[in-house]
C-alpha cells in the first residue's frame, strides 16, 4: 500500500512545483489557466481571480474533452495550467492527473489559495 505521503512526494517529483511568487508572475496572461481543485466549500470562501473551480474529485471528467462533462478550459493543451488547493498536496496530485492526461504544461502551486490572499493575490 502507497501512503498519501508518498504518492503527494511522487507527484511533486512528477510535475513542477511553483512558489506563490512564481504563480503571481504568470497570473493574468492569456496562455495560463488557474485551477482551483478544493471543494465548494472551500471555494465558497474565494478564489484567485479568474480560476476555474474543479473539485479535485471530478477533475478527470473535465480535462477529457470527449466526456460530457469537459470544461472548455481544458481544450487548449498548449496552456499552462497552474493547478492549486489549500496547501499543495491536492494540487501536485492533480497537476500529475492533467499532465497523464495530455496537459504537459501542468503546474502545482505551493502553499496555497492562504498564501496567495496572505501576498495580496487578486481574488474574487
Amino acid at each position: 500500500m502507497t501512503s498519501l505521503k508518498d504518492r503527494v512526494s511522487s507527484a511533486k517529483a512528477d510535475v513542477p512545483t511553483i512558489s506563490v511568487a512564481d504563480a503571481m508572475e504568470l497570473h493574468g496572461r492569456d496562455d495560463v489557466t488557474f485551477v482551483d481543485v478544493r471543494e465548494p466549500p472551500e471555494t465558497a470562501q474565494g478564489t484567485i481571480a479568474g480560476a476555474e473551480a474543479i473539485p479535485r474529485g471530478t477533475l478527470e471528467f473535465a480535462v477529457d474533452q470527449s466526456a460530457p462533462s469537459a470544461k472548455a478550459a481544458f481544450a487548449d493543451p498548449s496552456k499552462t495550467y497552474v493547478f492549486y488547493c489549500a496547501s499543495g498536496g491536492r494540487a501536485a496530485l492533480a497537476a500529475q492527473t492533467a499532465k497523464s492526461m495530455g496537459l504537459d504544461d501542468a503546474r502545482a502551486m505551493e502553499n496555497g489559495f492562504g498564501e496567495w490572499k496572505e501576498n495580496g493575490g487578486p481574488t474574487q
